[in-house]
């Protein structure tokens, strides 16, 4: 048994996937001192290995792979020199695009720890563009395993949440934010969270973290959430799914339900 598999079983670290800790390279940590206190909240959350996912292609901002593999190392090194026992693995947040093939075959996408497949989609919030469909399935025939993340603050998919039924249905998995599952984001975007969980549209819990202010890491309280509304089991569904993503192993995961679902009115 490994040593991150041991700490799962025991209920005692937490492994976050999502995370802009970054220094300097986006809207998260603008500084080391900032992603060193990152950690240090982290720690204290329970989470002992964090991906750094920097956004990528967005429309502001810009990461290759080869600048993101250098400061993972950098900032793994100044927590070393600082005693702060957090784990920093490489990843990035693309913008989908139409270019996400080449980006993989010419490794200018960098998947989740390197060599994982699994390969993180955003879309932009307010819409879903009309090519995803094809785009996912398209990344899954060159070999890697697309997740959505944050489908639950995506207006579009709010407003229509069987387009989110079909990307799963058709292979996709997906990551939902820990502030969304813990009420952070508003009533209306909690409601859908724990809809998408109850219809199995949900394969994974992260922070999406960006400071320790208003956007930090609610890793804890969304689990204490988790644990309470579906208990043990789905807790360690969520947790079990983040270490089988660092390894590149195939995520659990139950066959998608529908959700009947209203505009929520007001809510953008």
């Amino acid at each position: 048994m490994s040593e991150i598999r041991r700490k799962i079983g025991e209920v005692r670290e937490m492994i976050d996937i999502h995370c802009h800790i970054l220094p300097g390279v986006d809207d998260g940590a603008q500084t080391m001192e900032d992603s060193i206190i990152m950690a240090e909240e982290a720690l204290d959350q329970g989470i002992d290995t964090i991906i750094a996912t920097p956004h990528h292609l967005n429309g502001k901002y810009e990461n290759p792979r080869l600048s993101i593999l250098h400061k993972v190392l950098e900032l793994n090194e100044a927590l070393q020199q600082a005693g702060i026992e957090v784990t920093i693995l490489p990843g990035q947040e693309i913008r989908i695009n139409g270019d996400m093939i080449t980006g993989l075959e010419q490794e200018e996408i960098l998947p989740l720890n390197v060599d994982s497949t699994y390969v993180f989609v955003e879309l932009p919030s307010d819409q879903v563009p009309q090519y995803t469909k094809q785009m996912l399935f398209d990344i899954q025939r060159a070999g890697y395993k697309p997740i959505i993340v944050h489908p639950e603050r995506n207006k579009k998919l709010i407003e229509d949440p069987d387009l989110l039924y079909h990307f799963v249905k058709g292979g996709a998995y997906t990551q939902v934010t820990a502030g969304s599952v813990a009420g952070k984001f508003g009533k209306n975007i909690q409601k859908f969270t724990h809809q998408l969980i109850q219809a199995n549209q949900a394969h994974l819990i992260a922070s999406d973290a960006h400071n320790t202010a208003g956007r930090s890491f609610f890793m804890k309280e969304a689990h204490q959430e988790i644990r309470k509304k579906y208990g043990s089991s789905s807790n360690y569904y969520f947790m079990e799914n983040a270490y089988y993503v660092t390894q590149g192993e195939v995520l659990a995961a139950e066959p998608p339900e529908r959700i009947k679902q209203k505009k929520f009115l007001g809510l953008f």
